[in-house]
């Protein structure tokens, strides 16, 4: 499986629609609010390229886009 991380903002409408979709389907990845955690700000801008959240980091490549995310998520967790 993929190593992923959620970077997010709990105030954030696109980020809450994404950890709407996980708590209903029982997805549990790591998550950074960038709200409360300047390294993770940090990070996110520096590796992702921009501070727009949510941000799926797959295998510590950024995807961005709460549709795209959650349609990443998903595929990569079906249910049973």
């Amino acid at each position: 499986m993929s190593d992923l991380v959620l970077y997010m903002k709990p105030t954030c409408p696109y980020c809450r629609k994404v950890m709407t979709f996980m708590s209903r389907h029982e997805i549990s990845i790591p998550m950074r609010d960038v709200s409360i955690d300047r390294s993770a700000s940090e990070e996110l801008e520096r590796v992702g390229g921009m501070a727009q959240v949510p941000c799926l980091f797959i295998d510590g490549k950024p995807m961005y886009e709460s549709d795209d995310i959650i349609a990443y998520l998903d595929e990569t967790f079906p249910q049973q």
